[in-house]
C-alpha cells in the first residue's frame, strides 16, 4: 500500500487545475473579431525606442504600428515578426514586430489568453503585465501615471517562450527582490505550443499569483513575506503582447506570427454597495447588446431613477434621470466593449455590467 500512495500523491500535485473562480464576472475583453487594424480604443502601439537607439534585453527589432506587424483577421490577432530593414526614429534595424499595451488596467482578477506561438531560434513572444505606474518612455500610461521604475512597479509574465527552447513555456515575476534572471519562475513543456492554440491563464489575488496552461497549474508565486520588495502587486497592472527578436536569431528566419484568439479579464463581482432587494427589481436586457439597452424597473419603485454609464476605467459616458419604469437607452455611440451602468432610485443603488457588441 505504501508503494501505491506516493505516486498517487505526486499525480495529484502534478495536475492541480485552475479555472475561473466562482463569483467572478467578465470586466474587459477583446475577441479580435473583424478584419484590419487592431481596436485603437483598447490597444496602444508602443513604438518609441526607450533609450533612443534600441530596445531592452538586447532586442534587435523595431516595434511598429503598421498593419504589416499587427492586425486582426479571421477571428484572431496576428503579431508578426519579420526580417526586413526598417528605419524609424533615425535608427535602422533589420527586423520589425509589434508591442501592444492594453488601455485597460486592473488590480486582482483572473486572466485568460488563448494563443498560438511563433517559431524560430531568436524569437521571444510574451503575454505579460506591468504596473500602471511604470516610468517607461512611449508606454500608454507613462504620462499620466508614471512614478515608479522597473522592477519596483512589478512585472507579471503570464507566458514567455524562447525559440531556442521550442515548446517550453514559462511564467515568472519580477520584483525588487528578484528581477532580470529571476528565480521566481516556473514552466512546463507544451509539445504543440506553436502548432495549436492553448489557454494561458493567471489568477491574481491579494495573496498569490497562479499560472496555468489549459487549466493545469505549473507555477504559484506566494511569498511568505509580502512587502514592497517581494509583492509590488497591490496596484493596477496592464497587459502587454509582443514578439521580440534576440541577437541569436537564426539566419534562416524570415517571418513568424503569434496568434491570439481572445483575451478576457474577470474580477470578483462585488455587491457591497447595492441593495439586495433592488437588484431583483431591475432588469437590463439584452446583454450583450447592439444599440438599444432596455431598462425595466419594478412598478413598486416610485422615485425618479438616475442612470449613469461608465467605462471600465471609470470615465462617465452617459447620465440621465428617468421618470418612467421602462426605458430604452441609445448606446449606439459607444464602442464595442464592457461597460458598467449604475441605477439609483432614492437610497437604493445597483451596478450592472453589459457588453456592447
Amino acid at each position: 500500500m505504501k508503494k501505491l500512495l506516493l505516486p498517487t500523491l505526486l499525480l495529484l500535485v502534478s495536475f492541480q487545475m485552475l479555472a475561473q473562480p466562482d463569483g467572478y464576472g467578465l470586466v474587459w475583453s477583446d475577441e479580435f473579431n473583424g478584419n484590419g487594424a487592431i481596436d485603437a480604443s483598447k490597444w496602444h502601439h508602443q513604438t518609441q525606442l526607450p533609450n533612443g537607439y534600441s530596445w531592452y534585453n538586447n532586442e534587435v527589432q523595431h516595434y511598429t504600428n503598421r498593419t504589416d506587424n499587427s492586425f486582426v483577421s479571421n477571428g484572431t490577432l496576428k503579431i508578426v515578426a519579420k526580417d526586413e530593414t526598417f528605419t524609424d526614429q533615425g535608427v535602422t534595424l533589420s527586423y520589425t514586430s509589434a508591442r501592444l499595451n492594453s488601455k485597460f488596467a486592473f488590480t486582482y482578477g483572473y486572466v485568460e489568453i488563448r494563443a498560438k506561438l511563433p517559431t524560430g531560434v531568436g524569437t521571444w513572444p510574451a503575454l505579460w503585465m506591468l504596473g500602471q505606474n511604470i516610468t517607461e518612455p512611449g508606454g500608454f500610461w507613462e504620462g499620466e501615471f508614471g512614478t515608479t521604475g522597473w522592477p519596483a512597479c512589478g512585472e507579471i509574465d503570464i507566458l514567455e517562450h524562447w525559440g531556442s527552447n521550442q515548446n517550453f513555456v514559462q511564467s515568472a515575476t519580477h520584483t525588487p527582490s528578484s528581477f532580470g534572471d529571476t528565480f521566481n519562475k516556473g514552466g512546463t513543456t507544451n509539445p504543440t505550443a506553436s502548432t495549436e492554440f492553448h489557454i494561458y491563464s493567471l489568477e491574481w489575488t491579494e495573496e498569490r499569483l497562479v499560472f496555468a496552461v489549459d487549466g493545469t497549474i505549473h507555477y504559484i508565486y506566494n511569498p511568505s513575506t509580502q512587502n514592497a520588495a517581494t509583492w509590488p502587486f497591490t496596484e493596477n497592472q496592464y497587459l502587454l503582447f509582443n514578439v521580440a527578436i534576440l541577437p541569436d536569431i537564426t539566419p534562416a528566419f524570415t517571418q513568424s506570427d503569434m496568434e491570439i484568439d481572445y483575451v478576457r479579464v474577470y474580477q470578483e463581482e462585488a455587491l457591497s454597495t447595492e441593495d439586495a432587494a433592488f437588484v431583483n427589481e431591475v432588469q437590463l436586457f439584452p446583454n450583450p447588446v447592439d444599440n438599444a439597452l432596455n431598462l425595466n424597473i419594478a412598478s413598486s419603485i416610485q422615485e425618479d431613477v438616475n442612470v449613469t454609464i461608465y467605462s471600465t476605467l471609470g470615465k462617465k459616458l452617459y447620465q440621465e434621470v428617468l421618470s418612467q419604469n421602462e426605458a430604452s437607452i441609445d448606446i449606439s455611440q459607444l464602442a464595442r466593449g464592457v461597460y458598467f451602468i449604475d441605477i439609483q432610485a432614492g437610497d437604493k443603488v445597483v451596478t450592472k455590467k453589459f457588453i456592447k457588441q
